[in-house]
């Protein structure tokens, strides 16, 4: 009883040798039994070999010593996340949550400091609630934010988010961009299903076309170890410099303008808890809190105006001819910042549409799959929202071992995403291309005209800004509002002195809005923009989305 047990072979011998000993109808019992057992015994070893070799394929299951150094990581995971970034750390919670065994992978997992991503809007509060992640913007002394403030030619508008109805915690946040993303990961790995480690993927490890875990480089007391990890998905969320984006999507990514960011201690907003938008010349200016004593401020600096920080030019500019266009209440505080050198901070603004490639076993998520202009802080709502989508997408699935199941639901994905993603990504960039300052009269016309819409309040703000915060991502809506914005301006042109010159600059106004928003519709794609249910007739979802 208490020994290694008897073997097949013998239980059958002993059974043999007592055989004869029974009654005829027992013997025929007997040797029944004996051929059950041994057909049973048999079965359940080809079904834990078979068993054993997809396993092995996919995790293998004890750490083992590979050629050239590489070790094999030895913990069982449903998946593996690269990156914990916003998007990374809350899809690793999100599925840790749902019982999934998942390996986060992080480069760096010590405080981020960047000066973007430090305003979550409403849409985007609403999905880190869904995700049961709302206590991440407790103790980082983040900002409620009600809304815009918006300041041109010395006159301003106040427009708020539609919030009627809505329980008094829902607003938008804003804080230190490194102080949420911390709270994010201690929430992920507060889960006994979630394994954080800190070590940089240097690839995908791929076999048949398929993506069947990463390589990976850490630190260790014995000095620098590559691993191999498997699992049956890998979800790439590398970020804003994704090395791994080239495998799994078309990257085209363009860089119209840089964010030069400047923190103004000790200043009081002229709208307190809103943000702050300055249409200036050449291009928008933004501030918003980010703690009790701190307000951020971002220049956005096109390419032709770009200096460099280092040599002084870049506090030169902004002192001189970025100052005189803030409202008075932030000019001393602004050029105080500026005057210190050490503290102007720049970044690329990119902007890249997700144009995914798919492969089965892996897909990307947050900035390394798709980003718009920081401009409209659109960037973590879009992220959050597609973490709460592909969570939901993923639960009826029992297993990721069944690629098959795992396979139509990531393809399903990565369109039904798109109205939201869609929606946010265009309005971020037809914004930035609006409210920058141009030589042209029609759409100097058209900035104009979206200053004073917006000033109308009711219905003519509350429906774009409704769009800019999440709270309504609707592409048609979208469009809508662009149009009216449009028209609007020309009824203003002609209703003023409807001459022969101005039904031109009319005519030329609703050119460019065109010319604004239907080549960033088009690189979203038309169809699956607005009409997402026809994509997902060529695809075997099991949501029969």
């Amino acid at each position: 009883m208490g020994g290694g047990g008897m073997s097949d072979l013998g239980m059958a011998q002993g059974l043999m040798r007592h055989i004869f000993l029974l009654p005829p109808l027992s013997i025929v019992v007997a040797l029944l039994a004996l051929l059950m057992s041994l057909t049973v015994t048999a079965l359940s070893r080809k079904v834990s070999s078979k068993s054993s070799n997809v396993a092995a394929a996919l995790v293998p299951p004890e750490k083992e010593r590979g050629a050239f150094g590489v070790e094999r990581e030895g913990d069982a995971v449903d998946c593996i996340v690269v990156g914990a970034g916003i998007a990374g750390a809350a899809l690793a919670y999100a599925l840790g949550k749902d019982s999934r065994r998942v390996l986060l992978i992080e480069r760096d997992c010590s405080e981020p400091d960047r000066i973007v991503g430090e305003l979550l809007q409403p849409g985007g509060y609403l999905k880190l609630v869904e995700l049961g992640m709302k206590d991440c913007v407790d103790e980082i002394e983040a900002q409620r934010v009600h809304g815009y403030a918006l300041f041109k030619d010395g006159r301003d508008a106040k427009v708020g988010y539609p919030l009627k109805g809505r329980s008094e915690d829902v607003a938008g946040r804003s804080f230190h961009h490194g102080r949420f993303v911390q709270r994010l990961r201690q929430k992920a790995d507060s889960l006994h299903t979630v394994k954080l480690v800190e070590g940089t993927v240097l690839s995908l490890i791929e076999g048949d076309g398929i993506v069947k875990g990463v390589r990976y480089r850490v630190k260790k007391e014995d000095g620098v170890q590559v691993v191999e990890a498997y699992a049956p998905i890998t979800f790439v969320c590398d970020g804003y410099s994704s090395n791994l984006r080239k495998n799994l999507c078309t990257p085209k990514v363009d860089v119209p303008s840089h964010f030069v960011g400047l923190i103004l201690e000790n200043c009081q907003l002229p709208y307190s808890n809103f943000g702050h938008v300055v249409l200036a010349n050449p291009s928008p200016i933004l501030f918003y809190p980010i703690s009790n004593t701190e307000i951020r401020c971002l220049v956005d600096c096109p390419k032709e105006v770009m200096q460099s920080v280092r040599s002084g030019k870049m506090a030169h500019h902004l002192i001189n001819n970025v100052a005189p266009q803030l409202p008075v209440q932030l000019r001393d505080s602004f050029i105080a910042a500026a005057s210190d050198t050490t503290k102007i901070r720049s970044m690329e603004n990119k902007i890249m549409p997700a144009v995914p490639i798919p492969k089965p076993g892996a897909l990307l998520l947050g900035d390394a799959f798709n980003m718009r202009h920081p401009l409209t802080g659109g960037g973590m709502t879009v992220a959050l929202s597609d973490v709460v989508l592909l969570r939901d997408m993923l639960r009826p699935v029992v297993s990721f071992q069944d690629q098959a199941a795992v396979c139509s639901y990531l393809q399903a994905f990565y369109t039904r995403r798109k109205p939201v993603a869609s929606t946010i990504n265009t309005l971020a960039g037809a914004l930035y291309r609006v409210f920058c300052a141009s030589p042209d009269v029609a759409m100097t016309e058209m900035t104009q005209a979206c200053f004073d819409y917006l000033s109308l309040g009711g219905v003519f703000s509350s429906g774009p800004v409704a769009l800019l915060s999440g709270l309504n991502p609707r592409p048609l809506s979208l469009v809508a509002h662009f149009f009216a914005v449009a028209f609007f301006g020309v009824g203003r042109l002609l209703l003023r002195y409807p001459s022969p010159k101005n039904f031109w600059v009319a005519f030329r106004l609703v050119k460019g809005a065109a010319s604004i928003i239907f080549p960033i519709i088009q690189a979203e794609g038309v169809v699956q923009m607005f009409f997402p249910w026809i994509m997902t007739l060529f695809y075997r979802s099991p949501l029969h989305v």
